[in-house]
Parts: structure tokens; sequence; C-alpha cells
């Protein structure tokens, strides 16, 4: 493939994704990261993308652009698989759970069906679908909040905020649009940003996940600095000098094998 060809099918893979990394890239093009890198490069010089720390995104991408969750669902699976495993260890029978919108924590939901006695409060159309289907342990109470349906087919505005002021949490999951050292942790929803702050302000413990392609995104709303992170659970494919600097942000930081997810 002749270098203007490798270019233009660059353009095309990021207008369709938005934002992809650099080995994705490579993959999909059959050539050595160092060559995307170069590529990338020079289309960042001519304006034509963005070029992010291990990646490239689209010019101009939306901080508030909000993917669908069947869009979401897809991407970096092995990634939120090996993050769910690692999020289900911190959940113990009998508690109270928030379990917010994403894609994320939706791979969190079905690792934690099997453990009972939960009371489970979330936002998100596609967990509550998920265990009417498969009926978790008897003993659980779920409660879906009411609200305004978004783009990831979470429930956000006031009935939404008012259902989770009822609540007090002793663990509550949440997955975010972004991470950064300005941004903390950022949505493109401001009215999902206002919930996940409150639900913050009322959780014993708050645990965040996210794979390693969110850091340096940001969202048109932050909802919380990297410090508000009990506990924030990314995938091992995070680059070591960034895994360094948010062990000095959140309190514990958990990097999750994603080969336990491949066997």
């Amino acid at each position: 493939m002749l270098a203007a060809q490798r270019k233009a099918a660059i353009l095309d893979e990021v207008a369709k994704a938005r934002a992809l990394k650099v080995a994705t890239l490579a993959e999909l093009l059959e050539v050595s990261e160092v060559t995307i890198r170069r590529d990338i490069d020079q289309l960042d010089e001519q304006g034509l993308v963005a070029k992010v720390h291990g990646g490239v995104t689209a010019k101009g991408f939306s901080a508030t652009a909000e993917p669908a969750f069947s869009k979401t669902s897809q991407r970096e699976q092995d990634s939120k698989e090996a993050i769910a495993l690692e999020a289900a260890r911190f959940v113990q029978p009998g508690q109270a759970v928030a379990l917010m919108g994403g894609s994320s924590v939706f791979a969190l939901a079905r690792a934690i069906a099997h453990i009972p006695g939960l009371t489970v409060v979330t936002n998100s159309v596609p967990i509550s679908d998920y265990f009417a289907r498969e009926e978790p342990t008897k003993d659980w109470s779920i409660v879906l909040t009411g609200g305004d349906r978004t783009p990831t087919d979470s429930l956000v505005g006031p009935l939404a905020e008012q259902a989770f002021r009822m609540f007090n949490f002793d663990i509550a999951f949440m997955g975010t649009h972004g991470m950064s050292p300005s941004g903390g942790f950022s949505s493109p929803n401001m009215f999902e940003a206002d919930i996940n702050r409150n639900v913050i302000a009322t959780s014993g413990t708050v645990v965040v996940l996210a794979d390693h392609t969110k850091w340096n995104v940001r969202g048109f709303s932050s909802f919380g600095p990297l410090s508000s992170a009990d506990v924030l659970i990314v995938d091992d494919q995070l680059d070591s000098s960034v895994a360094k600097e948010l062990e000095s942000q959140v309190t514990k930081l958990v990097l999750a094998p994603t080969a336990a997810t491949t066997r």
C-alpha cells in the first residue's frame, strides 16, 4: 500500500470511529506502529486529524459527542471484560450498590449477578434489561431510576437525580467518557455528570472503570477530579508512565490483566 493510500485509509477509519489507537490502525492496515505514528504526525501537521497520546482523533472531535451504547459496547471488549472481573472483587453480599450507565459498568453487571443479597440502583436501561432477562439471585432488590434517555441508554435529568438522592451507597461503580489531569473524569452529557457528582458524594467507596483509550480524553462536563476515585480500574494496556501518574492521584489503581479474558 502506497503512503498516500495508507493515509487515506487512516482518515477513513478515524472518520468512522472518531478515535483510534495506533495499535489498532497498525493491525487494520498491516503495517508497523512506527509507520502509523509517522503518518499520524504528518496528518496532524496538515490539520486533518488530532494526535493524542497513544492514538488519534477526528479533527474537531466534539466534547459533547455522545456515542450510542450499541457502539461503545463493541469497543475494547477484552479490556472491559478484564476490568469487570477485577471490579467484581470489590462487591460483597448484602451491599447497596450504584451501577451507573455505560458499557464498562454493563460488563460488571454481568459479572456480579451471582452475588447474593444486593440492593442495586441503576440509571442504565441495558443493565436493568439484563437483570430482567437473566434473573440474578432471587434476594436482590433492583431499582431503575426514571429520567430522560441519552444515546448511551442512561437515564438522566431531575427524576434520575431525585432517585439517587434518596439512597446512600456502600459502593458505586461508574464509567467515564474520558480522564485527564486537568479535566479529571468527564462526560459529554452535563446532566449525567450532575448525577455522577451526587453519587460520588453519597457513596462509601467510588470505583471508576475506564479502559486505557479514555486517557487524555475530555468530555464536556467534569464530574470529579482524578482523586475522587477511591479505586480506578484500568486494563493493563495503559502506558506505564500514565499508570505512575494515576497512582499518585487515586487511592488505589488496579491494572486488569487482559490476558485473563482471552484464554
